[in-house]
């Protein structure tokens, strides 16, 4: 998976920091948005294979977005895969119903998370 790139859309810097760091040191080529106008625009230029998308962000919201890339035609097959911290009954059913190929909550396992991004890479 060396090299794969991946978009971390995260408005806590805290967590977009740490789950950079743990995803530069598997290999892959990483961008980071803090918010969903930030990730429209980085998307101009970068073409990620997977995107971590938090869902509470301030503005449009991460499920809102998702939405909007899987409805574009350009984006539509970029893997998404919900990082957040909502960890209620149902939340991951409603990432799942926007389009979010995946479900990983906050805070994460970062001895578990390299793999968890490879398995959805290798999909």
């Amino acid at each position: 998976m060396d090299g794969e790139p991946i978009l971390i859309v995260d408005d806590n810097a805290t967590n977009l920091k740490l789950v950079k760091v743990l995803l530069v040191k598997e290999g892959y080529e990483i961008r980071t948005a803090g918010d969903a106008e930030e990730a429209l625009k980085v998307l101009q230029a970068f073409k990620p294979r997977l995107i971590l998308m938090d869902l509470q962000l301030p503005g449009m919201d991460g499920l809102t977005l998702t939405r909007q890339l899987k409805a574009a035609p350009e984006t539509k097959d970029i893997l998404i895969v919900a990082l957040t911290a909502y960890a209620m009954k149902g939340d991951d059913e409603k990432a799942l119903a926007a389009g979010c190929d995946g479900y990983i909550t906050k805070p994460i396992d970062t001895q578990a998370f390299p793999a968890q991004i490879a398995g959805y890479l290798k999909k």
